[in-house]
Formats: structure tokens, sequence, C-alpha cells
């Protein structure tokens, strides 16, 4: 996806919103602002991949503020929120006795929804208190773009880039339904921290490497997946998959960019920002798992 003119502004915005978490040093977050705002105008140009710009202006930003992990309360705050209220989302994928179809399905619905819940996206905040209601309003709701069908026949092979800390255990729910149909399951994180992305760390502290089959990282912190600085392994893994899942809007951003080579690929996300809803030629604010061949 490239840039559109709407992202240098939620991108500043989520400069002040990191800055803020580091620190009460007013002169640091007026400094922290200024330099990526210096980065920010050396890589913004019409055309220019999405990712690269964000990652350029937010690797500035945790340079200034002399910190690895700005988000690192608001990580384990989320995957807090998620372990309270996933028996409600098991007792939603479950109800009724469902076949292995409709399994996936739900726990695909569950999934998209979790990528609902995200700190420091500009005019889209969740609050954390009532996200069992936006939960069930949800999944209610359903997916408004279903090609889960469509993938039932690609879960041999599937490498699974997820996004953020908090919706990674509604990920599982997939994963594990994929891997009792018998397919295998590479899980793919960031490489250091960004933003509330999953890590390396944060996998083994949940024990989720006991449920796949294999975990990589994206080699780096940048923002969803620089294919310059991601592992020959990996970029092995991605060709020989079945079906690669990629979860989220930053990962969206990034893989789009390279999707011609990466099929068949789904997007599992909400379209929380107008540029993402409209790259994807839908409304912004739906729930979707888009299938690519």
């Amino acid at each position: 996806m490239k840039i559109d003119s709407r992202c240098p502004a939620c991108l500043l915005s989520r400069v002040q919103y990191e800055a803020e978490l580091s620190t009460d040093d007013k002169e640091l977050i007026h400094n922290t602002i200024k330099e990526s705002l210096k980065v920010l105008n050396d890589t913004y140009e019409p055309g220019a991949p999405a990712g690269l710009v964000s990652t350029a202006v937010h690797r500035k930003a945790y340079e200034v503020l002399n910190d690895k992990d700005p988000y690192i309360d608001l990580k384990i705050l989320s995957n807090n929120i998620v372990i309270d209220i996933m028996p409600i989302a098991e007792s939603y994928i479950y109800e009724g006795d469902p076949d292995n179809k409709e399994i996936f399905k739900r726990a695909v619905l569950s999934s998209v929804i979790g990528n609902t819940f995200d700190f420091g996206v500009m005019g889209f905040d969740v609050d954390p208190d009532k996200f069992d209601q936006t939960f069930s309003t949800l999944f209610k709701k359903g997916l408004d773009i279903d090609d889960t069908f469509k993938m039932l026949d690609l879960l041999d092979q599937v490498v699974y880039v997820v996004d953020n800390c908090g919706e990674i255990l509604f990920d599982m729910l997939v994963i594990d339904t994929i891997r009792k149909l018998g397919g295998n399951v590479t899980l793919v994180v960031r490489g250091a921290p960004m933003l509330t992305d999953v890590t390396m760390e944060d996998v083994k502290e949940l024990g989720l490497e006991k449920r796949v089959d294999k975990v990589l990282t994206t080699g780096s912190n940048a923002v969803g997946v620089n294919f310059e600085e991601i592992s020959s392994e990996l970029l092995e893994e991605f060709k020989s998959s079945s079906l690669i899942i990629s979860k989220g809007m930053a990962n969206y951003e990034t893989i789009s960019e390279h999707d011609t080579d990466l099929r068949p690929i789904a997007y599992l996300l909400r379209t929380k920002c107008a540029s993402v809803a409209e790259d994807l030629g839908i409304d912004q604010g739906l729930s979707i798992a888009k299938l690519i061949r």
C-alpha cells in the first residue's frame, strides 16, 4: 500500500502518543516530535510505501526517547484484557456443536474482532472496560467480507503473520483450529519491539510457541514486514506456504506491496482507517477475511 495524504497526521499523532507513554519531560516530547517531523519530511512523498515511511518515523521517535519499548505496559494490559474475555469468545465459537467449517469461520471472526483493540490509532479508541461488549456486538454482526470457506482447502502449510499483543490470543483460536484440521502453522512475529506488536519474547511469556509448529521473526522492528530485512528462511516459508495469513493493517500495508509474488494470501483485519479501506476498495469500519489468489 502506498502512503495516503491522510497518513502523516495519523502518524504524528501516534508519535505524540508514544512519546507521552514514555516520558513526562515536555522538552523531550517536543524534541521527539520535531525530529520525527524531519524524518517524515525526508521520506514522505506520493507513491512512497506507507510502511517504510512509518517505520522510519517510529524508529527516530524511539531513538530520541531512548526507549526501545514505549508500549510495554499497554502490551501487558492488552493480553490481560483478552485473557479475561477469552471464555466469551470460546463460548460463541463452539455454541451449538458447529462443524469444522463453521468453527474455522467463527475463530477467524473472533480474530478479526480482536484487531479492533488497538492503542494510539487516531480517532479510533476502544474502551478496555467495554471491549467485551464490543466483541459481542461485532460477533453477532459477523464478517462483512467472508472468504473463510475458500481458505479451508489451503490450510496444509500456513504462515500466519500476527499483529498486536492481546489480539494474538484470538489468533491462536484460528491457529488451534488449523492444526486440528491437520495443517502446520509457522507463526511470524516482529524481530524487536514496535508499537504493541508481538515479539518472540511475548510469545514465550504466553507459552504460545508450544501451540505452533515453528516461530520466526520478521528480522527487525519494522512496522509490518520489511522484505529487505527478513531472513532467507522466512522468505522461503512465504514462498513454500499453501496460504499466508496477514493479520492487521500494518501487515496489509507492507505485504500488499509484494503480494503478487506471495499468493494465495488472506488478509484478516478491521478497516479502522479510511486509507486502508480505500486501498482495499471497501468501506471503513468493516470486518474482513479476504482471500487473494
